[in-house]
Parts: C-alpha cells; sequence; structure tokens
C-alpha cells in the first residue's frame, strides 16, 4: 500500500490579481519560479501551478509548529498559511470554491484543470508519511481532511456485507 499526496484546486484568487497574491504569499513562503512541473521532494514543500506557470513554495521554518503532530502537517501548513488567510477557505470540507486531486492522476491533471479556466491555481503536496499519520494517532487527534489517498484502493465488494 502506498500514501500518496492529495492536492488542491482552488477556483478564484479571492479578488486578487496573480500578481498580488504572489506579494501576498511571501509572508509565509519563500517563492521561486520553476522551468518545469514541481513535484515536492520533501515536507514543507509545495508546488503550485498559477497562470500558466509552475512556482516552488517553501514554508518558511518558523511556521512549522513543533510541537503539534495535525499543524505540523503539509495540508495543515497550507491551509492555515495560505487557503485561510489569502483565499479565504477557511472550511475545506463545505467550501465550494476547493476541489482535491488524488496523487494517482498526476501534476499534469493539475496543470489541465487550470489551464481549462475551472480552476485558477493549484498546489502539489508531499505525501503525508506515516510516522506523521502515527504521531497524530499517538496523540489522539484526527487527521485533516483530505491529507492523504491511499493505493490501491480496495474494492467495495471486499469489504462490504449486506447485514438482514
Amino acid at each position: 500500500m502506498l500514501i500518496l499526496d492529495y492536492n488542491r484546486v482552488v477556483k478564484d484568487l479571492n479578488g486578487l490579481a496573480p500578481e498580488a497574491f504572489l506579494a501576498k504569499l511571501r509572508a509565509a513562503f519563500a517563492v521561486a519560479p520553476a522551468d518545469s512541473a514541481v513535484k515536492p521532494a520533501r515536507a514543507g514543500e509545495f508546488g503550485m501551478y498559477l497562470a500558466g506557470r509552475w512556482y516552488r513554495l517553501g514554508i518558511k521554518p518558523e511556521l512549522v509548529p513543533g510541537d503539534d503532530p495535525v499543524r505540523r502537517l503539509d495540508v495543515s501548513l497550507l491551509q492555515d498559511n495560505l487557503l485561510a488567510p489569502i483565499l479565504g477557505i477557511g472550511d475545506p470540507r463545505r467550501d465550494k470554491r476547493i476541489d482535491f486531486v488524488g496523487g494517482i492522476r498526476g501534476l499534469k491533471e493539475l496543470e489541465r484543470r487550470v489551464d481549462s479556466g475551472e480552476m485558477a491555481v493549484a498546489f502539489a503536496l508531499f505525501p503525508t508519511s506515516i510516522h506523521d499519520m502515527m504521531a497524530v494517532a499517538d496523540a489522539g487527534l484526527v487527521m485533516p481532511p483530505k491529507s492523504t489517498w491511499f493505493e490501491p484502493k480496495l474494492a467495495d465488494g471486499l469489504v462490504s456485507h449486506v447485514l438482514e
């Protein structure tokens, strides 16, 4: 079984022009343009596809809480430092402006969704590690929504049984 990334796409920039959006990102992230698609190589690194261009984002180390296993997850770092404060997505479970793309679909799917005009920006995340999942469980906490994509998926018939 593999744990893959669970990426995000957002419909709009919350009223910001791309240049203003990039400027706001710099408060919490190091932002560098990339020549090709960015598949994050480690925790704390994100790929961002905006206006036909890839960027590499690195969370500023001082923003990573060392004592909270949920808040230090990449999905939480992105939510707490970008999606909520800049894009106005406070509840990713209910907000209709955000969607999720399983890592099995690849970075081309992120590009396709943005290039089609359906979405304005896409974020590629580093997969959550089993170590991080265990730290959350050991602390008695719950993983954030859409934080892991498992492969292979179990066939429904193997885990469901009709009880009469």
